[in-house]
């Protein structure tokens, strides 16, 4: 068994997070403000009411600052795979590699090929054709989050591919079960709702803020009806599809909603928790906590009496429910890992009776081969506490953004949202609270995955490249540093370009 540097997987799995974590502060406010100021550029183009240009162009002006520097992130991030993921690239080059190009040729091509058009086409091309530049950019701005989602998406629920044991890769049989898979059709758009509810708090939060300075009055009243009927579809949208990833999840990732709802043993009519503190106890017994009876079970199975496992029954199996027990897949891994080593060294010396003999016992073997990396059980289990605790409160503050939007608009509608200054509090620090719940999500998702960095087939610890761990450090830091300029630059500039308001010519009362 080859032997791992876990300090280096550390370092490496930190370094691809924080640059993830600081590149999604970036992309859901592009995607979600590039269809506000789509929309906002349509009324302009139908109803030809300047102020209605002026809130196009301010709002497309904050969506520049931010898109140029998300792109700059994006970048690094890419080639993270090839830096630091080297072993992980080459097994899985050939399908990780196939959406990640189709995203820079047709999407990233159609998003930058009319941006230039969006910002400077006022009066240079015909008002039509500048209207439909925003609707591209923000088509092609949401294309690059489909492509890198499906990625994402194969990563939790590998389909689609074979594994060549001649060329110890992955390789693609059919394009269309991983572009099409349940997995990536409900990532893509739990990811994408989960943006335009950023981009309208944004609008909101900012909006917000020229009414408690009693600046740009009529402007912020437009824009945060705009924000908040485009913010409550989509957070509503946001649960419907977060209730089918669950599902999706319980099927395919069992460990990952046992570890979300912190179900160390398995129940018939499982309960979830609203609302719970975990105890200190690996089991189920003394969890304080608002439970709704089998709605778990409803949750994972459409089923209010199905049994959904728990920790210990992934890790101790469940004969009754048909489970393995880790232990088993474990040893069936390291099978298939000997089988794939002898079949390779059959094929060598020419002996391909027993080259064939191995193939079949590492077929037979394959759906464990990730196990067989393992040495202990206990490996294979997530960080429970911060998967539980990221889950519930991304959950709470979901719900909180729908009464946010359902009352901002009834508010708005009934022409009272100047007079209402708690309102408008809320209102000016939802955007952190949206961005602590999207952040959340990607924990969830990526921390309740873990050991994983193929659901089942590769761990982290097989997947990064032979470097020191003092270089990993060093761009670690290098790469904190980077992203906290950016991050502060782009939110000076920000500040600057909001206090200097919508240009002139527009209401100002």
């Amino acid at each position: 068994m080859e032997h791992f540097d876990l300090a280096l997987v550390d370092w490496s799995r930190a370094q691809f997070a924080l640059t993830a974590l600081y590149h999604w502060i970036f992309v859901p406010l592009t995607l979600g403000l590039s269809f506000i100021v789509a929309f906002m550029h349509t009324i302009y183009y139908k109803t030809r009411d300047e102020e209605w240009k002026i809130m196009t162009r301010f709002w497309m002006k904050l969506f520049g600052i931010n898109f140029a520097i998300g792109v700059a992130t994006g970048i690094i991030l890419e080639f993270e795979f090839g830096l630091n993921w080297s072993n992980y690239s080459w097994i899985v080059g050939d399908i990780f590699g196939a959406p990640l190009a189709i995203e820079g040729i047709l999407a990233f091509f159609l998003e930058s090929s009319f941006i230039a058009i969006m910002f400077f086409g006022w009066d240079r091309v015909s008002k039509k054709f500048h209207m439909l530049s925003s609707w591209f950019v923000a088509i092609g701005s949401n294309l690059s989050a489909l492509w890198i989602l499906i990625a994402n998406a194969w990563m939790q629920n590998p389909t689609g591919t074979a594994f060549n044991a001649d060329t110890a890769r992955n390789e693609m049989v059919n394009f269309f079960d991983i572009a099409l898979s349940p997995t990536a059709v409900f990532k893509f758009l739990h990811t994408v709702s989960q943006s335009y509810v950023i981009g309208a708090l944004f609008v909101i939060s900012i909006s917000a803020w020229f009414i408690l300075k009693n600046r740009h009055l009529l402007f912020a009243r437009k824009s945060i009806i705009i924000a908040s009927v485009f913010g409550l579809l989509a957070s509503v949208f946001v649960s419907i599809t977060g209730d089918s990833s669950s599902f999706n999840i319980a099927h395919t990732q069992p460990m990952k909603l046992a570890a979300m709802e912190a179900l160390y043993d398995g129940e018939e009519s499982a309960d979830l928790y609203v609302v719970g503190l975990l105890n200190k106890n690996k089991d189920n017994t003394n969890f304080k906590g608002i439970k709704i009876p089998g709605m778990l079970s409803i949750m994972a199975f459409r089923n209010a009496d199905a049994f959904v496992p728990g920790v210990n029954d992934i890790l101790n199996g469940n004969e009754e429910q048909g489970i393995l027990s880790a232990e088993s897949r474990i040893e069936k891994g390291k099978i298939a890992i000997k089988a794939l080593a002898d079949y390779k060294q059959a094929r060598k010396e020419g002996n391909d009776e027993l080259a064939d003999q191995k193939l079949k016992e590492f077929e037979t073997n394959y759906s464990h081969f990730g196990y067989g990396f393992f040495k202990d059980k206990e490996e294979i289990v997530p960080n429970v506490p911060l998967t539980f605790y990221s889950f519930h409160i991304m959950v709470a503050l979901g719900l909180f953004f729908i009464l946010l939007f359902a009352w901002l608009l009834y508010v708005s509608l009934k022409d009272r949202l100047v007079k209402n200054k708690l309102l408008l509090i809320i209102s000016l620090w939802s955007l952190l609270l949206g961005y602590i719940a999207t952040e959340l999500g990607w924990i969830v998702a990526e921390v309740g995955r873990q050991p994983w960095t193929i659901q089942d087939l590769l761990p982290v610890t097989a997947s990064t490249s032979h470097l020191s761990v003092g270089s990993v450090q060093t761009t670690f830091f290098m790469f904190f540093a980077l992203f906290s300029v950016l991050l502060i630059a782009e939110i000076k500039i920000l500040i600057t370009q909001i206090k200097k308001g919508p240009e002139k010519g527009g209401s100002h009362v």
